[in-house]
């Protein structure tokens, strides 16, 4: 039995499910059937921190933020003219990171426009922590910084 099928049939919006030992919470966007099997596309919730965590992921999340708009300022103006073309402006950063279940906007708008293999852009995403989730975007901007050539 799929995870898929699991939460459709025995799981509502809101619960709590077990995914890599970690207890998340999700959204059920849609379910039904494919293929003789169920399925369903949930959006995993990150987990959220307090206190010194939160601290720390504050100023995380403003570091990279800002590494994020130097990297895009960078860029060649007719790579930045397809890429506002294709995905529009890079949002703001929100005074509250937490703000949003899924993470910032300005996280998803980055993930979506920087030069990342399917399989790294899912590796990310299976994430269930925004400071890890940062991290990794941190990484993917230092190397896509110092490759490019100057």
């Amino acid at each position: 039995t799929s995870l898929g099928s699991v939460i459709s049939e025995h799981v509502g919006e809101g619960s709590i499910i077990q995914v890599r030992n970690r207890r998340v919470g999700y959204s059920l966007l849609r379910r039904g059937q494919l293929n003789s099997c169920n399925h369903c596309i949930i959006v995993l919730h990150l987990l959220l921190v307090e206190g010194p965590e939160y601290e720390e992921l504050v100023r995380l999340h403003d570091s990279v933020y800002d590494q994020a708009v130097a990297w895009f300022t960078s860029l060649k103006d007719n790579m930045k003219v397809q890429i506002l073309n294709h995905f529009g402006s890079m949002p703001g950063k929100e005074p509250e990171p937490q703000s949003n279940p899924s993470g910032p906007a300005w996280y998803w708008w980055l993930l979506a426009v920087l030069p990342l293999e399917n399989r790294a852009q899912l590796a990310i995403l299976a994430m269930t922590s925004l400071k890890d989730r940062l991290i990794a975007i941190r990484r993917v901007l230092i190397f896509v910084t110092r490759k490019r050539p100057r």
